[in-house]
């Protein structure tokens, strides 16, 4: 199926990367939970100007660094279209890491092996899934990627100097997307493993089991570790964490407002050491990485059982195309179980060297019987739930279409979900039938990919009003009418990213009384020409739910449009100073 990179092949499997990861570019706005926060910032970048100190309304946004944001502004400014701009650095940076995989299997196997990898890669659940979300993840799998691939170029097919140095600094640029960019470094640790024991091989004696056992520690020698190139790698990753490090900690040791001082404490200390020795929050148990991998890293994992006793074998061999990338796998795996805090995506770097493990076994593991049988169950599992749920929601499930109704404002009894839902399952039926049992694997794939792009082009769209707050900002902006000004309290980024009014904000992390307290002072500043926008939650008892109407519902929350004649009853707030009037 994969003979070379000029075959057909070759091209089927660009066309196909292309459409699996690009398929609903542009037709659908941010989704929770990070993509209007990134989007958010990225467009007040655009129309403020300030570029260093990334905000979220009129606070300093310190949880990530920029990098991310600023590539979705430029991506802005270079296709004019948000739809499109804020996904656009999640498909690039998709598109990079399976040519890094691809080229690196190709070099260091066959080009057969590589597109096996490739392949297993665009086919694993996780990887596409987070690929086509507008999040840091895929961008910071890249960077991870390419400096696995510069450190192996060097390392396994050079020396070369050049690869070396692109490996250190795109792990530089990794830890400046997000910080743990920095753990493409520990595919050096068996290296440094190998130098210490450099002096117990030259006291063995020559031509023993052990002696030969070692041979491997010379690895190093022959890359050239420990000669004075190799301290432009360093000073490479040094370099590009400097790109941003060294300008922003300029402007805040010398600025006067000491919120930019605890910008810089949270985002260098905070969000990072202390999250990873004390998190506050997704506290999972020690092996939860090991269930995210057998469930999300489907259908790889499929051909685990048959890839152990192959990896084993090698291992003993002590072959580095497998000691390096399997060790630095098992050390990811490590590094994050140790703290509380565990989230699928921290495990997704080590997703695309995982697949380059698998590449060489590939062509032997799908010729055998049961991992036939197992891909084309798994296609026909995901076929039949498919199907199940999508004539459920056509032919009327009213518990199911009531609970869409409350949660997602649906006026049409679901019936464009069900018709997507539908035309996925008969799309995979249709590939399972033309694959038929002599081709299974060829049925799974083209099932999976389907399910991808149908996905992004029909069912995305409809599920965008509600899940962006598109619809519900719309309906909010034709009852206020164009004179009129909103106040957000108790707000989400999908709130302020897709207002059609001129919109106010009182704080983002305030406690929401607070933010409640300043937004009815600002009403009553202007009561005929303000409304306020506030969550369910949030609304006070001393509102007249029956003046109040409910703005609209998306992403499972409930928005009420308040008036000022609905909060007559609530007590005075003072008079906002000039400063709190905190206006975008």
């Amino acid at each position: 199926m994969f003979k070379s990179a000029r075959s057909h092949p070759a091209w089927l499997f660009w066309i196909v990367a292309w459409l699996v990861l690009g398929a609903g570019l542009g037709l659908r706005d941010p989704w929770p939970a990070d993509e209007p926060r990134f989007a958010l910032v990225a467009m007040q970048m655009v129309e403020s100007g300030q570029w260093l100190f990334p905000h979220r309304g009129g606070e300093l946004y310190s949880d990530k660094p920029p990098f991310f944001m600023w590539m979705q502004a430029l991506a802005y400014l270079a296709t004019g279209q948000w739809r499109v701009a804020f996904l656009l650095p999640s498909l690039l940076a998709a598109l990079g890491t399976l040519w890094c995989v691809v080229d690196l299997g190709r070099r260091l196997w066959t080009p057969r092996v590589g597109y096996y990898a490739g392949w297993a890669l665009l086919l694993t659940v996780h990887f596409v899934y987070q690929s086509k979300k507008a999040q840091i993840d895929p961008l910071v799998v890249f960077w991870i990627t390419l400096a696995n691939y510069g450190l192996l170029r060097h390392l396994l097919t050079g020396p070369s100097w050049r690869w070396w140095v692109l490996g250190w600094f795109a792990a530089g640029m990794g830890t400046i997307t997000k910080g743990v960019g920095a753990l493409a470094l520990l595919m050096l640790a068996p290296l440094a493993l190998a130098a210490a024991l450099r002096p117990l091989r030259a006291a063995l004696a020559p031509g023993g089991a052990a002696h030969r056992a070692l041979a491997w520690v010379e690895m190093p020698v022959r890359a050239g570790i420990g000669r004075g190139y190799f301290w432009l790698g360093p000073l490479a990753f040094a370099f590009a964490v400097a790109l941003w490090i060294a300008p922003m900690a300029a402007v805040v040791l010398t600025h006067p407002d000491p919120a930019y001082r605890g910008y810089l404490d949270d985002l260098l200390l905070r969000q990072t050491a202390v999250r990873y020795s004390r998190s506050w929050d997704h506290h999972k148990p020690v092996g939860y990485h090991f269930g995210v991998m057998f469930s999300m890293w489907l259908p790889l994992m499929f051909a685990l059982p048959w890839a152990l006793p192959a990896w084993r074998r090698r291992l003993a061999r002590l072959d580095p195309r497998y000691v390096l990338p399997l060790a630095w796998w098992l050390l990811v795996i490590v590094f994050f179980s140790i703290p509380q805090g565990k989230r699928d995506v921290y495990i997704l770097p080590a997703l695309p060297m995982a697949c380059l493990m698998f590449a060489p076994l590939l062509p032997g593991i799908l010729r055998r019987a049961w991992p036939r049988r197992i891909g084309f169950a798994f296609a026909a599992l995901i076929v039949l739930a498919l199907l199940g749920v999508g004539l459920s929601m056509w032919f009327g499930n009213p518990g199911f279409e009531r609970k869409l109704i409350a949660e997602r404002d649906f006026t049409d009894g679901a019936r464009g979900l069900a018709a997507g839902v539908l035309a996925i399952a008969c799309w995979g039926l249709a590939a399972l039938l033309w694959a038929g049992p002599r081709r299974p694997i060829l049925g799974m794939a083209a099932t999976l990919c389907g399910l991808w792009v149908l996905n992004g082009v029909l069912v995305a769209p409809v599920l965008n009003d509600s899940s962006s707050a598109r619809g519900v900002m719309s309906k909010v902006a034709a009852r206020i009418g164009p004179e009129a000004e909103l106040g957000l309290v108790a707000w989400k980024e999908q709130n302020l990213l897709r207002a059609q009014s001129r919109t106010t904000t009182f704080g983002f992390k305030m406690r929401w009384p607070e933010q409640l307290k300043q937004g009815l002072a600002w009403q009553a500043q202007a009561p005929r020409t303000r409304w306020l926008l506030v969550q369910d939650p949030a609304l006070p008892a001393c509102v007249d739910r029956n003046r109040a109407e409910i703005g609209g519902r998306s992403n499972r929350r409930i928005w009420w449009l308040v008036p000022y004649a609905a909060r007559e009853t609530c007590p005075a707030a003072p008079p906002l100073r000039p400063h709190e009037d905190d206006t975008d």
